[in-house]
């Protein structure tokens, strides 16, 4: 599965997750008005589709609907240091990091509105044991 997300200010984006995730744009396609029409990242192993906000085509941002349905997972060596450059470039901490039965990770909702889980996982965690 790929994920698409929208946002207000894709180029910034995209520059926004190099600089936090070590994100590699692998292209981008503008459209008229200098919005971006299609754009891919991969980071790590997992490729994101980024797309300015075109309401024509009912692709609407975070920020424009005042929060999103869902979330992203970034499986990081480093979830302390990751998530604390992702706040220096502008994210905002929604639980800090912290060690859970299933992995170390915090939540932070980057400048664009896109809500990030950034983990490392725990390959020992047995979820029967919460029962």
């Amino acid at each position: 599965m790929t994920l698409y997300i929208t946002c207000d200010g894709a180029a910034k984006a995209i520059d926004f997750y190099e600089r936090a995730f070590g994100a590699k744009e692998r292209y981008r396609i503008p459209m008229e008005g200098g919005r971006v029409g299609h754009a891919e990242i991969e980071i790590g192993n997992s490729i994101l589709m980024i797309s300015d906000e075109a309401p024509e085509y009912g692709a609407i941002a975070p920020t424009t609907l005042k929060g999103s349905s869902c979330s992203l997972v970034l499986e990081c060596d480093d979830p302390d240091a990751t998530f604390k450059r992702a706040i220096l470039l502008g994210a905002k901490e929604e639980r800090p990091v912290t060690d859970e039965p299933y992995g170390r990770g915090g939540w932070l909702l980057d400048p664009f509105g896109h809500r990030w889980n950034l983990m490392r996982p725990n390959l020992d965690f047995d979820p029967s044991q919460l029962v």
